[in-house]
């Protein structure tokens, strides 16, 4: 399936637009790789197994909104954007990803 930032398919037609999609996907951070990251952070350098979980967690909401998607009869999604919402107080350190664009048909 493609999948575009932009609001439309270059050199495409765009025979049908089919609705919003949306998918997301919940992070949760332990409080042992919150300890870590701090101490990579004073010390310098990158924390990777973070930068893996949110890759894992974006490619999660990514199929969750090309399933819908294709439950739509679409073959692309266009204007799609990727938000990432950190919700703190009771649901702990948990990063919430979610992804939202416009399920098309188009003409391939």
């Amino acid at each position: 399936m493609l999948i575009l930032t932009t609001q439309t398919i270059e050199g495409k037609k765009i025979n049908e637009y089919l609705g919003f999609v949306t998918g997301d996907s919940l992070l949760g951070a332990n409080l042992y790789k919150d300890m870590f990251s701090g101490v990579r952070d004073v010390v310098g350098g990158r924390t990777s197994k973070y930068e893996e979980e949110l890759t894992h967690a974006r490619e999660v909401a990514l199929e969750s909104m090309q399933e819908k998607a294709k439950k739509k009869g679409a073959n692309a999604i266009i204007g799609v954007r990727v938000a990432y919402h950190n919700l703190g107080g009771t649901m702990g350190n948990t990063i919430m990803v979610t992804v939202f664009g416009t399920a098309v048909s188009y003409q391939d």
